[in-house]
């Protein structure tokens, strides 16, 4: 897709961003994706696949070694069941944690998608507001660990519930991953309260986007650059929200 042909799209709908969320939300998906093949963000697009491969390696090592392969019981079928079932379940805590995971190995090449994306579809803007390490690293150290949590007591419901508990993850991570996500494109342009605040207002749109994120992460490859996409889409959204808020201050903002 080339610029020229992007603009107008891109100007269309963010003007509608407001009168037509889910649309917008569309829009944001569907330019970020496109954005994840252009020649700026290869190498990011690269880094995360290596990166998300590496961490689901070692995520499911340790835990496989946490739920440990000892004999438990002195009747080998037992045993091999037991380990059996172990596998299984290292395979199952790996998937719901992995995203938190990828996202804070992530954390410190988000920024550089989200500015690879701004300078593609967004040009002349000026330079970022400029973020310290810590406070990158508080946000997604942040979304680590309220994920971990959340998930990791979520454990009875996704066990117990079936054909419920996939709704459960979607909206348990989609509020994180909403909230997290939007945060760390928002800071790169407005101080923390006042990202804050705009994420305040425009909660339902963002809990929809997070929702759409954490579908992403569900998907077996697609969950590789997962982070990629969801930063490029936030960065979409952010912008459109952005825009609309400044040219039509008085519409809802729900």
């Amino acid at each position: 897709m080339q610029f020229d042909d992007f603009e107008p799209r891109k100007r269309a709908a963010t003007t509608a961003a407001e009168q037509r969320p889910i649309r917008a939300l569309v829009g944001a998906f569907a330019y970020a994706l496109d954005d994840l093949f252009a020649p700026a963000l290869r190498r990011v697009v690269w880094l995360s696949l290596g990166l998300a491969v590496a961490t689901f390696i070692v995520l499911w090592t340790v835990v496989a070694i946490l739920l440990g392969h000892s004999t438990i019981f002195d009747w080998r079928p037992l045993d091999w069941l037991a380990r059996g079932l172990g596998v299984v379940a290292a395979m199952v805590l790996s998937w719901l944690l992995f995203p938190a995971v990828v996202t804070m190995v992530m954390g410190f090449f988000l920024d550089r998608v989200a500015a690879a994306v701004e300078a593609r579809d967004y040009p002349g803007k000026g330079p970022p507001r400029r973020t310290s390490i810590a406070e990158t690293a508080r946000v997604t150290l942040r979304l680590m660990g309220l994920t971990i949590l959340v998930n990791i007591l979520a454990l009875p419901a996704y066990v117990l519930a079936p054909g419920v508990n996939f709704f459960v993850f979607l909206g348990l991570n989609g509020y994180l991953f909403g909230r997290e996500y939007f945060e760390v494109v928002a800071l790169r342009r407005l101080d923390p309260v006042a990202a804050r605040a705009m994420r305040r207002r425009f909660a339902g749109r963002i809990l929809i986007g997070g929702v759409a994120i954490a579908g992403l992460f569900a998907v077996p490859l697609v969950n590789l650059v997962a982070p990629v996409l969801a930063t490029a889409s936030m960065v979409h959204l952010f912008e459109g929200l952005a825009r609309a808020e400044r040219h039509q201050p008085s519409l809802p903002t729900v």
